[in-house]
């Protein structure tokens, strides 16, 4: 049976904001199913175009997508991450607070930066 995450646009961002190979690090949780939403794809898609060292973040996860399959649901990054994850009995990849809140009263299994150097559930 596969694992499936959903990934969250600063999910995307951890291997260029620090330096962390999120695919093998997902591989290792016994995640073998990638899954960003469009919403994602496009908040990385605006990041992209402001420059610095976010920009720069945001256009190496672009980069990373190739790697995922991308969910066609419109809507906002955060509510459908957190509705796909229930629907679709998915963990998220996120570091965003208010996310994560969110997720763990829905019982949603959370992936997250650990010491800036690896993820943990």
């Amino acid at each position: 049976m596969s694992k499936k995450v959903l990934i969250d646009t600063n999910g995307l961002m951890i291997p260029g904001q620090f330096g962390v190979d999120i695919f093998s690090e997902l591989e290792k949780l016994g995640f073998d199913m990638l899954l960003v939403p469009r919403a994602a794809v496009r908040e990385l898609e605006k990041l992209s175009l402001a420059g610095g060292r976010d920009g720069r973040a945001a256009k190496i996860g672009l980069s990373l997508l190739s790697r995922c399959s991308i969910i066609e649901k419109t809507g906002f990054a955060d509510d459908l991450i957190a509705n796909m994850a229930v629907e679709m009995n998915a963990a998220v990849l996120t570091n965003d607070v208010e996310l994560k809140k969110r997720l763990c009263s829905k019982g949603v299994t959370i992936v997250y930066l650990r010491e800036r150097t690896h993820l943990s559930i």
